[in-house]
């Protein structure tokens, strides 16, 4: 329990540091959900019951007294500290003992009452609920009035928690990186298993750079050399491009990363989205680019035609060969028009047939452009994960994705962010399971060379 409150605090102080638009909202419950309408027939109950007892003969008014005495504490909640003379009036209107005693001898206004909360809830919302403060004002039924009270109340909490976050986030984000390491260290106390998939994620590359090491030792040509060297920091870089491929739905996401898992799976979506656009304009210039050479135009509407008909392609319900299919037609229609525009002849069945025949054959398992592409983009990533400040200097971007490039090197800036975060935080667990692993892969090596050599 002490390790998930850890978890939810450090969860909800990353997300307010690095979203810029994160708030709280309401609980809407679905309109025709069980929950929606039990809570629709109470609430509905209780106002009827409300506006019985204020028409009955005399009117009863115990039940809107608490509604007070509840208006009253959510208004002074509202209060600075500094606010002592408001707050005094607050207590004086609203003085429940005084309306009990005006209401035992018939002289209660309860609509001057209500028109006094809403005076002050004018005073103290912020400018987006002034419409709701009108329609307030408008309002004749005083249990209406006092169910509307109720529901602007509700919304202009949520805007001081809002209001709070907003204040709070500057001093988090000079604060996070301490703030979260200590969470963590915390975290791992209480669950020492708490870096497990993050150890087999780092494992799996120092894997796959000794296996790449061992076949460039064994390359004819190459200098021989005592033993493979591994770089911590190629490392731990190759284990962060590792997640511009994850499968998130199936597989978990190392601990240290939790934090950051929703956006980096937007950002992997969309840099797919990005991948197939691309290949779709290398495969376009290819067969047509001689003929529509010097149009920029033309590239410009294919690349918004195929980014509209693949929104959507990481939901398991897409359906991409018919989509391919789809945007191979598309754009044959374009290509035919802009070459009419220009007095030359349109394309033939043939070419028109191949083009729409290889958009389709990208989906299929290695196909020669898509890893062409992914190559080039796993490269531009890698070179932006070994900029020290990549906001300032963005690498040049690979042959074959400008058409892609504004919107790539958004994406890149916002992966590298979250990657230089991430090392900042985590970079003291990380440097303990590299060398701990590093040091075992050593002496694995050493053992099997003396094994050999015997």
């Amino acid at each position: 329990m002490a390790a998930a409150r850890n978890l939810s605090n450090m969860t909800l102080a990353h997300e307010i540091a690095v979203n810029e638009n994160f708030q709280l909202k309401q609980d809407a419950l679905p309109e025709n959900s069980l929950a929606g309408r039990v809570r629709h027939i109470v609430h509905q109950a209780f106002w009827d019951v409300l506006e019985s007892e204020l028409n009955a003969e005399p009117p009863e008014y115990e039940h809107a007294i608490k509604l007070f005495e509840e208006i009253r504490e959510v208004l002074l909640s509202f209060l600075t500290p500094g606010g002592n003379r408001l707050r005094n009036q607050i207590c004086e209107v609203l003085d429940t003992d005084l309306i009990r005693q005006q209401a035992e001898h018939s002289a209660v206004d309860i609509q001057a009452l209500a028109n006094y909360v809403i005076s002050t809830m004018g005073k103290l919302c912020a400018p987006v609920r002034d419409d709701d403060i009108r329609e307030l004002k408008a309002t004749c039924n005083i249990v209406d009035v006092l169910r509307q009270i109720f529901h602007v109340l509700d919304l202009m909490k949520m805007d001081m928690v809002n209001f709070t976050i907003r204040s709070l986030r500057p001093h988090l984000q000079r604060q996070l990186v301490d703030y979260e390491r200590t969470k963590f260290q915390e975290i791992l106390e209480e669950t020492p298993s708490a870096l497990d998939q993050t150890t087999e994620w780092i494992k799996e590359s120092v894997h796959e750079e000794l296996l790449s090491l061992s076949e460039t030792a064994l390359t004819p040509g190459a200098k021989n050399s005592s033993k493979p060297s591994l770089s911590p920091t190629l490392v731990l870089n190759n284990s962060y491009l590792k997640l511009l491929q994850w499968d998130y739905q199936k597989k978990e996401l190392p601990e240290t990363l939790m934090t950051d898992g929703a956006r980096l799976q937007e950002l992997t979506e969309k840099l797919n989205q990005l991948k197939m656009i691309a290949c779709l304009s290398l495969i376009t210039n290819n067969m047509v680019g001689a003929m529509t050479e010097g149009l920029p135009e033309l590239a410009i509407r294919v690349k918004k035609i195929s980014a509209v008909l693949l929104e959507g392609m990481n939901k398991e319900t897409f359906n991409l060969k018919e989509v391919l299919n789809s945007i191979g037609v598309q754009t044959c229609v374009e290509v035919n028009k802009t070459l009419m525009e220009r007095g030359l002849p349109a394309l033939n069945a043939e070419v028109q047939a191949n083009l729409v025949g290889q958009f389709s054959s990208i989906e299929e398992e290695d196909n020669p452009i898509w890893s062409l592409i992914e190559k080039r983009i796993q490269l531009y990533m890698k070179s932006l994960l070994c900029l020290p400040n990549p906001q300032k200097c963005m690498p040049a971007v690979p042959g074959g994705l400008t058409v892609v490039q504004q919107e790539l090197e958004v994406l890149g800036s916002q992966y590298a962010s979250i990657v230089n975060l991430n090392k900042q935080v985590y970079g003291p667990f990380y440097a303990n399971i590299l060398r701990k692993l590093l040091f075992s892969e050593e002496a694995t090596g050493k053992a099997e060379a003396s094994s050999s050599t015997n």
